[in-house]
């Protein structure tokens, strides 16, 4: 057995296209298309690259992000050729494995589409097991924004309130999500298994089809594997509950950021008031009754429910930091550097009121932030904490 057997990441991964927006660009568009204010309501089916331009535009505003279908693939294409962007490895799994090769954990990644840009990126040390049978390319377009993008066109006149990432996908690959036969076998030895990425697909019958198979692969697992199991906006938002409910009894942890849980409640809650958090992981734990939830939020991470989590928040805290600082290419002194920096006060402050186990945010002043792939950088820094542990 290879020190990769040990922890499994799935269910899929993807090239993605990483692009930082400018106003000027963006307000050409808004002039082209006839863009109005009156358009930038909550995000509606995205066809083609206009309704991709109002859905960013709409994002922006409040300073929010999100993921999203795109029905046109081309349009994916010509909208990224209009800034400069790169080729780089994206998917929670593939992203949380990358981090964690960086910690010196290997991991085996169940893909369901590979292409020589993907291995070529790969970590030396990452196994992979694959569902496809030939090679495949369908990059996902990630659109990040610093705070105080100021757009000015037409009668829009918005100023980005926050930094984030968009994530927009036409991809059959993932929206098939077919699993490998010898997906059990690997689980079978497995100390930390990662579930994701079935909120790409977009027929009810598959998705119920996968499912169903991935339980029937989970029964292999160890009685003291831990299932990982991190939410992501749903292109079918109605997939999110059949999801939960089919795979609930077999989820440890359940991971999930501060959109999806306002999502859920569907209201606004104020993650620096402990009475509101509170009342908020209540009414989330009703909906989704696992040992743990976890909450990875800009301002802090938190633990709810069973188990010691303090030291992989902490480590999936810091990691998450030192991208969003310095990108892909952090160093071990960046990451040292950044643990010796000071938290938020409104955070320890929040912290030192709940009843939970959190671990406050960092103190960050950074002039060009990386915005994208910072849950799945906290989960793998998260669940490097628990191999490392489960290694001694």
């Amino acid at each position: 057995m290879t020190d990769a057997s040990r922890v499994v990441l799935g269910l899929g991964g993807c090239v993605d296209y990483e692009l930082k927006l400018t106003a000027g660009v963006l307000q050409q568009l808004i002039v082209e298309y006839g863009i109005v204010a009156a358009e930038l309501t909550s995000p509606a089916d995205v066809a083609g690259e206009r309704d991709l331009v109002v859905s960013i535009l709409g994002y922006v505003a409040r300073g929010g992000g999100g993921e999203h279908f795109v029905a046109s693939a081309p349009a994916l294409s010509t909208f990224a050729d209009r800034f400069p962007h790169r080729q780089t490895l994206g998917g929670t799994s593939v992203r949380a494995g990358i981090l964690m090769s960086r910690l010196g954990v290997p991991s085996t990644l169940h893909l369901v589409s590979v292409n020589d840009t993907f291995r070529r990126l790969l970590p030396f040390d990452s196994e992979y097991i694959n569902s496809g049978t030939a090679d495949t390319f369908y990059p996902h377009l990630i659109v990040q924004y610093d705070a105080g993008l100021w757009i000015r066109a037409n009668d829009i006149d918005i100023n980005a309130p926050f930094p984030n990432r968009l994530i927009y996908v036409n991809d059959p690959a993932n929206a098939d999500m077919f699993l490998t036969e010898n997906l059990g076998d690997r689980l079978g030895v497995a100390d930390v298994f990662l579930i994701s990425g079935f909120n790409a697909m977009r027929d009810v019958g598959e998705l119920d089809d996968r499912l169903a198979v991935l339980k029937d692969h989970m029964r292999q697992l160890p009685p003291n594997a831990v299932t990982y199991f991190e939410d992501a906006a749903y292109h079918e938002p109605a997939f999110s509950r059949r999801v939960r409910e089919a795979l609930i009894n077999n989820i440890d942890v359940y991971g999930l950021n501060e959109d999806e849980l306002q999502s859920y409640l569907k209201r606004t809650v104020d993650l620096l008031d402990p009475e509101d958090v509170t009342t908020a992981l209540a009414e989330v734990h009703k909906l989704i009754p696992v040992p743990t939830l976890v909450l990875h939020t800009k301002y802090w991470a938190l633990a709810s429910g069973s188990g010691d989590y303090a030291d992989a928040l902490d480590t999936g805290t810091v990691m998450a930091a030192t991208r969003y600082s310095h990108g892909d290419d952090f160093t071990d002194a960046d990451v040292e550097r950044l643990r010796r920096q000071p938290r938020r006060p409104e955070s320890v402050a929040f912290a030192s009121r709940m009843n939970a186990t959190v671990v406050p945010g960092f103190v960050l002043d950074v002039e060009n932030p990386t915005t994208v792939g910072l849950g799945d950088t906290f989960v793998g820094g998260f669940l490097a904490e628990l191999a490392l542990k489960g290694r001694g």
